[in-house]
């Protein structure tokens, strides 16, 4: 049955306004007060409604992530295990989603920006009327005869030509012709369009940026000078106790002997990229303003998941479940339903429990099948006495190599299960950079322990297939690891 709650005071269902990022870290955003980033209108966004400090990603990787986002299913149940294209074969998507329900109820549904859902089927094909694609403001920018974007000079850092083409540049074009600005506007476009024709519309902004590399306009690329960033907290990572190929992934990349000199211009420029995504969002927040659709309209900003950034001296994401990666923004207004300037330390994993929220917040019959809960009391200022105290992120390799993980996370500990490596446990109140691996301590071993049976527990409700059978059970049931470090 419907189970959703009505918008405020109109006895009408919402306009839904989900705009995603991709992979903007949690601590790079004004209002988390991590690193020093310029975001007002998101800051402010959350002055008006709730931000979430627990977000988690339920897998940090593009592909799965989006597709959870639309099935409010785990990558496990949907089936997109891993990116589709990478070096794998991979089952592609094919799990119903909720924009196809809420397209048959009514609403006009448009898409902007960044899709990766599906190499064949576009938003087309689940329910969206209207998609404005990244290709389609490519051809925008060759017909305007703007310049192409401009790299850094990869000799300068010592690059290997496998990293040199993610440490992005410069876009010599002004700012209102750069995809973040043109895409705000296809945005206004299609809700002044859906407004007019008068049926309530879900709109989609999806940004490919802070996506390595990252290419800002001059209007923001001076913002942080990268001889003024300071390292992050884990630049000193050795790899002590922890898996292998965490210190692979440095020499895949060809990133090992990179200084901070080196990532701090990385970092720079994508400091500088999420300033002008705040910007574009703030066009967007304006003319919902000028329309008078502010308080008929829930808006929510997220991204699938976040980046190393130089964290732990590593790149992009992949082989590890660190804060850096899954911890993410999730700030959500609605007015007449949410507090203005609340802020909800519950712990929630957002792809899932967004899938559920916005159904519901349209009305819709939410499947049994959804992985995820409501976020309608936290929204309210209320946290159920049985809502979970924790979370789960998982992961299934493949760009680099076959390699699962499986991550429980609370407010204080980490537990990341590696079934063909050593495990990880972090204690995030005393190491919230998570540089000291805890596993094989006598003085945690009971907290292992807990959290092996707790997250076999989830993986169990959850349906995951690796937990199906004995063989992978045991390590988590009995604590059965081989090695001093166990």
């Amino acid at each position: 049955g419907v189970t959703g709650a009505m918008g405020a005071g109109s006895g009408s269902p919402p306009n839904i306004l989900l705009i995603q990022s991709d992979q903007h870290r949690y601590d790079c955003l004004g209002s988390s007060g991590g690193r020093r980033c310029q975001t007002p209108h998101l800051d402010q966004l959350a002055a008006e409604g709730v931000r979430f400090t627990h977000a988690f990603t339920p897998v940090p990787t593009c592909c799965p992530a989006r597709q959870s986002l639309l099935s409010g299913l785990r990558p496990e149940q949907h089936g997109g295990l891993w990116n589709y294209d990478i070096t794998l074969p991979v089952r592609l998507f094919d799990s119903p989603t909720w924009a196809e329900t809420l397209a048959a109820s009514g609403y006009s549904l448009g898409y902007v920006g960044k899709w990766h859902v599906h190499p064949d089927r576009t938003p087309l094909d689940y329910g969206f009327q209207d998609y404005v694609s990244l290709q389609d403001y490519a051809a925008w920018r060759r017909a305007e005869g703007l310049p192409g974007y401009e790299p850094i000079d990869a000799g300068a850092l010592g690059l290997d030509p496998v990293a040199a083409r993610w440490f992005g540049g410069r876009d010599p074009g002004p700012l209102d012709a750069a995809r973040t600005h043109w895409q705000a506007d296809r945005v206004i476009d299609l809700i002044e369009r859906y407004q007019r024709e008068g049926q309530p519309w879900h709109v989609r902004l999806d940004f490919e940026e802070p996506h390595l590399p990252c290419f800002p306009t001059d209007a923001f690329a001076s913002l942080y000078p990268a001889e003024t960033l300071e390292p992050w907290g884990s630049f000193g990572e050795t790899f002590s106790n922890k898996p292998y190929i965490q210190e692979q992934q440095l020499g895949t990349w060809g990133i090992a002997h990179l200084d901070w000199a080196a990532w701090s211009q990385y970092l720079s420029r994508y400091l500088a990229i999420v300033s002008q995504i705040d910007d574009a969002v703030g066009r967007v927040l304006a003319a919902l303003e000028r329309l008078g659709l502010t308080d008929s309209t829930l808006v929510v900003y997220t991204t699938d998941h976040g980046d190393a950034c130089g964290g732990h001296r590593m790149i992009d994401k992949h082989y590890v479940m660190y804060e850096d990666v899954v911890h993410v923004p999730l700030i959500v207004r609605w007015p007449g339903v949410t507090e203005p300037g609340a802020v909800c330390d519950a712990m929630v994993t957002h792809a899932l429990d967004l899938a559920t929220t916005l159904s519901e917040a349209a009305r819709l019959a939410v499947p049994d099948t959804y992985q995820g809960r409501s976020l309608f009391p936290l929204l309210r200022g209320e946290t159920p006495p049985d809502w979970p105290a924790d979370v789960l992120s998982t992961y299934n390799g493949a760009q680099f190599g076959l390699y699962v993980q499986r991550m429980l996370r609370d407010h204080r500990f980490k537990y990341v299960w590696n079934p063909t490596d050593v495990d990880e446990l972090y204690d995030l109140e005393r190491d919230p950079w998570e540089l000291e691996n805890l596993v094989g301590r006598p003085e945690h071993l009971e907290t292992l322990a807990t959290m092996r049976v707790r997250l076999l527990e989830l993986l169990t409700e959850q349906r995951d297939d690796i937990v199906a059978r004995p063989w992978l059970r045991q390590q988590l049931a009995t604590g059965r690891k081989v090695g001093p470090r166990c």
